[in-house]
């Protein structure tokens, strides 16, 4: 069976080139997501990844669709090797089931984490910049919720545990013991 995975990266960009595609190769089974690939927590990943059987062939328009990390994408691949599954790339015109895809699947993709982290580098940069020239002040810290002093109150009673203060005031873990230690 022809498996397509088909991503952008947010909910205002469009997947028809990448359906069309898909569509000229009479593909059977296509899982679609608009959502960053910068890690593997994607439910149509994980769909695609628990549905794709030995024998499938997975195709995706660019490797990149897949993953953005060498490692991301070398596990996925690997996955799909112990499954039994080969995998397509059109554009980069890679194929595992021949040793030449392999090495090529593994050089495109240390070059697009390497592209990744230049991005990455560029924008601390930048903001390194803005902050000098004081155009950058950063996040704004949030206050304490308005129930703050009877929640820790009744922690410090005994009365909840952490978990469920933190709960409670709707705090994130790291938020919640930032704010314990001021």
């Amino acid at each position: 069976m022809k498996v397509a995975y088909i991503r952008v990266s947010t909910k205002e960009q469009n997947t028809a080139r990448q359906e069309e595609a898909m569509k000229k190769l009479k593909v059977e089974k296509t899982f679609v997501e608009k959502i960053s690939g910068k890690d593997m927590n994607r439910p149509q990943l994980k769909a695609m990844l628990d549905y794709i059987r030995e024998g499938d062939t997975l195709i995706v328009e660019s490797y990149s669709r897949l993953a953005r990390s060498t490692q991301d994408l070398l596990s996925i691949v690997d996955e799909l090797t112990k499954k039994k599954v080969i995998f397509i790339s059109l554009k980069e015109n890679i194929d595992t089931s021949t040793p030449q895809g392999k090495l090529m699947l593994t050089i495109f993709g240390g070059l697009a984490q390497f592209e990744r982290e230049c991005i990455l580098q560029r924008q601390k940069e930048g903001i390194a910049i803005a902050k000098q020239q004081g155009k950058y002040k950063g996040r704004k810290p949030l206050s304490k919720p308005v129930n703050w002093d009877s929640v820790i109150k009744r922690m410090n009673n005994k009365e909840i545990t952490k978990v469920e203060a933190r709960k409670e005031l709707g705090l994130t873990h790291a938020t919640f013991y930032r704010m314990l230690k001021k």
